[in-house]
């Protein structure tokens, strides 16, 4: 996303504007009773199944929508985090897996309900999952992971119980039934608004809800703010109570030092894209609580084409790999707020286990990198360029200025473009960039997950246009493997390949800082990268 810059008459105004809705007097509750959360992006759409969708609408959704099942939370270098492996019921009341594998059966609670107080049954969990996978939405591609691809896997067995078949046991089936798009939708109310063009009411949802999440949107204003009130008989909270917060305040405000201000003063609650710099500092002065998580179904790498000349040169993709200034990058691109992923020592040069990303055995070396580049057939070098999103450029500008310094000295003549958001993304999509910097992420961090989606086929997320049928094979056969070890084993396999290839450099997994008032509990780091309301209390 691209900040705009607020003049500072700008900012005083969103100071001001934030004040007056935390303070006004309709609202009829303290501050003590509000959250407010501000950002740097902002909520474009109640729908989070419609292209372009912020993950702040993706939050939002979240919390004004169940899904049938949630993940649950475990510690991760005494943080919390979301539980990929443990799946909890959420509008189902209990679930099954079949032996086999074949079929999932859910139970609804019998005392969920619509916001509009109608019963949450059987035929609005399959129509919403219909829609999933049927509309043209975001949905259909998410759940296409899990092996989700038609109505007919739908079924209702009485009002209160949904099965669902699979064509072979997919691991990552359930696990995508938790995820932001599957929401359960008032099939009643969407139909009313539903036309012949729009069957699935896809207008009308990106800007009304139809949910029976723990939050009703009481105001929307698309770019803006957004401002929820707790629904006061939903009861899947912790110990089966409604949310904590009585009231929500969504607001967008661009610039990131407004952001910083508002949070130290206490005019907000909790922020979650602070520059590291403001991190830092905020965190020094010591008033504030700051947790940091390395976000380990995220990574920022250096990627290059592996079918544009010289990319397509396996050593020269090797030569950047030892010629990288890795720790210098981490410190001015991050002030090493992360979790590197570089400098690993491999025993016998294996990997030490199948987990995606994985820690690599490269450092800076530049005689190692003048010898691959040699092998490649280009002593003397080349250029190139390298480019990165402006919208990043407060971490990967001095990356590239870095980036630029250490390849000269083998060589490696560097031009740095710095890309709008839209010619970048489009530029990505049609394979043109010769090399970049971007980041990945995954809902689901599984290593198979990580390897088909972003390292097979002529697809937008293969960053590097990697075609490597060894490592396609094992990534789809790893997919649909039950035995643990032999997965383990699949995973080492494929690092491996990574390694040998080099397609692209993971660097490293950036930290989720997450700034809050002292008085905030309950935050945890959840796979879209947001605050979930729904977790968070005030002590």
């Amino acid at each position: 996303m691209r900040f705009v810059s607020f003049r500072p008459a700008s900012s005083m105004l969103a100071t001001v504007a934030l004040l007056l809705i935390a303070n006004a007097p309709s609202q009829a509750q303290t501050r003590a009773e509000t959250l407010r959360y501000v950002t740097g992006a902002s909520v474009n759409t109640l729908d989070p199944n419609i292209p372009g969708s912020t993950r702040e609408s993706f939050a939002l959704s979240m919390s004004t929508y169940d899904r049938l099942v949630a993940f649950g939370r475990k510690q991760l270098n005494g943080k919390w985090v979301f539980d990929l492996d443990t799946i909890t019921g959420e509008l189902a009341e209990s679930y099954d897996v079949s032996p086999d594998g074949l079929k999932l059966t859910f139970r609804l609670r019998k005392d969920a309900k619509f916001q509009d107080g109608s019963p949450v049954t059987a035929d609005d969990v399959k129509w919403s999952l219909d829609r999933c996978v049927t509309a043209p939405i975001l949905g259909k591609a998410q759940l296409l992971t899990g092996s989700l691809t038609s109505a007919d896997q739908f079924k209702v067995i009485d009002p209160l119980t949904i099965e669902v078949t699979l064509p072979k046991p997919d691991k990552l089936a359930l696990p995508n039934l938790a995820t932001v798009y599957p929401m359960i939708i008032n099939s009643k109310v969407a139909k009313e608004h539903a036309t012949a063009d729009d069957p699935w009411a896809t207008a009308w949802l990106k800007e009304h809800t139809a949910g029976s999440g723990a939050y009703v949107v009481e105001t929307f204003k698309p770019g803006e703010q957004v401002i929820l009130k707790r629904d006061e008989s939903w009861n899947r909270g912790s110990a089966n109570k409604p949310a904590f917060f009585k009231r929500v305040i969504v607001q967008s405000v661009p610039e990131p030092a407004t952001r910083a201000n508002l949070v130290e003063r206490g005019d907000a609650d909790i922020v979650v894209d602070l520059q590291a710099s403001d991190v830092q500092s905020l965190e020094a002065k010591g008033k504030l609580k700051v947790i940091s998580t390395p976000q380990y179904n995220a990574i920022t790498f250096v990627s290059m084409n592996n079918q544009i000349p010289p990319f397509d040169n396996v050593n020269v993709r090797r030569a950047i790999a030892f010629a990288l200034p890795y720790d210098d990058m981490f410190k001015a691109a991050l002030f090493g707020r992360g979790a590197p992923l570089f400098g690993a020592s491999w025993p016998d040069g294996k990997p030490v286990n199948g987990i995606y990303p994985f820690q690599a055995p490269v450092k800076t070396d530049l005689d190692k990198a003048r010898e691959y580049l040699k092998a490649a057939g280009l002593p003397e070098g080349f250029a190139t360029t390298f480019s990165f999103n402006v919208g990043q450029a407060s971490t990967a500008e001095p990356m590239a200025s870095l980036v630029k310094e250490s390849l000269a000295k083998i060589g490696i003549k560097v031009d740095i473009q710095k890309l709008p958001d839209a010619q970048m993304s489009t530029q990505i999509n049609e394979k043109k960039l010769p090399f970049f910097t971007e980041g990945i992420v995954a809902w689901l961090p599984s290593t198979d997950y990580f390897y088909r989606n972003f390292y097979t086929g002529n697809q937008r997320w293969n960053y590097s246009s990697i075609n490597n049928p060894e490592l396609a094979a094992i990534a789809q056969e790893a997919r649909f493997e039950p035995d643990k070890a032999k997965y383990e084993d699949d995973g080492r396999k494929l690092n491996a390949i990574h390694f040998s290839e080099m397609p692209q450099i993971p660097l490293w997994q950036p930290n989720q800082d997450a700034v809050m008032a002292s008085s905030i509990e309950g935050y945890t780091y959840e796979f879209h990268r947001q605050v979930d309301y729904r977790d968070v209390s005030r002590k």
